[in-house]
């Protein structure tokens, strides 16, 4: 019977025996395939990103070597510039680099980018480069020129000694000893370096893109705790203000504010951010389930209208509606004089089964908020318009100050009409004519 029996299991065994051999090698190659894949992939965006890095140096040198009135050429040097940066970029995200302290670098290719791309897109012709921004291609063609050999020898050393990404890739996740690993150290000469280098002149455009807000951009007094459960009471129509918790964030900073939170009843708080200077409501959120659909864009339209209304946000006017099932998003900019001001803006989330405002967020509008002085326009509407497309029906046209691709302020007429079956918004420079902006945008309905 045992022979019988052995004679049946043995095969078997040995089946099961060779299969899971089998199977085993077939996942220790699909591992070794999966591994040498995100090796290679990591190796081709490091040497590309060598490649790039040189290439922009060279553009930058090129840029530098004619004659100071060739807009054309410079206008082509600056946008090779421009796309090479961003090649180089997008090759940075692709290593892992995550653990690893290389953001100076990148902020630093980030600046490059920007500069490059507003110097390239405004008009040379009339407003050709400064003094200025020659010096600053200057410093940075010198710097460039050391970050691409630091990254050429680190190269050199990779090829040479066959180092693996995979390596830093363990020794970063795993948080081991990274002292003696060529490619981490390299990266973090080149970081430490770029971090040293004397504080550029990017112009205003650029410079204002990395304008961090801070307390400093306000008006009005500093608030206390107790300051902040008064306006947080006040806001929700509360008689008392006694179960409102208020915590600071970032004390002793320029970027203090402080959050209130109220347990209105179990599961369900209500949570409200408010700046430590002025006491300016940065955000609010009530979140609640919502339940089905009964609410269209009017009915929705006029609770977002009136709760702005009852808590001061007065001469708002909605600019775009989003709907999202059964609740609606809508974004409200400030006018001034008949102008609407769309960096001065906030956003108020509807839920549209009563209508109940469940959030807004208003931080733009907190640091954008102030009395400008709205010059007139140097072209006339019929003048703008002209420079449409003849095909597009205009449904609307008014008057805007929109921030352009400088990161400044611009009067423009914006037309809204229909072309190709959709719905855009155009806004015209009010001063030059010229095309500021173009967005597809849903109809506001």
């Amino acid at each position: 019977m045992y022979r019988r029996l052995s004679a049946v299991m043995f095969p078997i065994l040995a089946l099961l025996c060779i299969g899971s051999f089998y199977w085993g090698y077939q996942e220790h190659q699909e591992k070794n395939s999966i591994l040498i894949k995100a090796e290679n992939q990591y190796q081709r965006a490091f040497h590309d990103l060598s490649y790039h890095v040189e290439q922009v140096h060279q553009q930058l040198g090129n840029t530098l070597a004619v004659n100071s009135k060739s807009q054309a050429y410079h206008r082509k040097g600056l946008v090779n510039v421009w796309r090479l940066t961003s090649e180089a970029q997008n090759e940075v995200n692709q290593l892992p680099l995550t653990l690893l302290p290389f953001n100076t670098t990148e902020e630093f290719l980030s600046r490059i980018s920007n500069f490059a791309y507003k110097t390239a897109v405004r008009d040379l012709s009339k407003n050709p480069l400064t003094d200025d921004e020659f010096k600053t291609m200057k410093t940075l063609y010198d710097n460039s020129e050391e970050i691409s050999k630091n990254l050429q020898a680190m190269q050199q050393k990779v090829l040479q000694n066959n180092l693996r990404w995979m390596d830093v890739e363990v020794a970063l996740a795993s948080e081991k000893s990274t002292r003696d690993n060529t490619i981490i150290d390299g990266f973090k000469t080149v970081d430490k370096k770029v971090s040293e280098y004397p504080e550029i002149n990017w112009g205003p455009s650029v410079a204002s893109m990395y304008q961090k807000r801070t307390v400093k951009m306000l008006s009005g007094k500093m608030m206390t705790p107790e300051d902040i459960k008064k306006k947080t009471a006040e806001f929700l129509g509360l008689k008392s203000d006694a179960n409102i918790r208020v915590v600071e964030n970032g004390q002793g900073t320029e970027y203090a504010s402080y959050s209130a939170t109220i347990e209105e009843k179990k599961n369900h708080t209500i949570e409200l951010d408010f700046t430590q200077k002025g006491g300016k409501l940065i955000w609010y959120m009530n979140p609640r389930e919502i339940g089905e659909k009964k609410l269209g864009f009017e009915q929705a339209k006029k609770h977002a209208d009136k709760f702005l209304g009852e808590h001061g946000y007065k001469g708002m006017v909605p600019v775009s509606f989003d709907d999202y099932g059964n609740e609606g998003v809508f974004t409200y900019a400030a006018t001034q004089n008949g102008v609407v001001i769309y960096p001065e803006k906030l956003t108020v989330k509807v839920a549209l089964d009563n209508g109940d405002p469940l959030a807004i967020q208003a931080s733009d509008f907190v640091y954008e908020d102030h009395k400008r002085t709205i010059p007139k326009a140097k072209i006339s509407k019929a003048q703008a318009r002209a420079a449409l497309n003849p095909a597009m029906k205009i449904s609307s046209e008014k008057m805007a100050i929109i921030l352009n691709d400088m990161g400044e302020e611009a009067l423009c007429y914006e037309f809204t009409g229909k072309i190709n079956k959709e719905e855009y918004k155009l806004y015209i420079n009010a001063d030059t004519g010229i095309e500021e902006s173009i967005e597809q945008t849903p109809e506001l309905r």
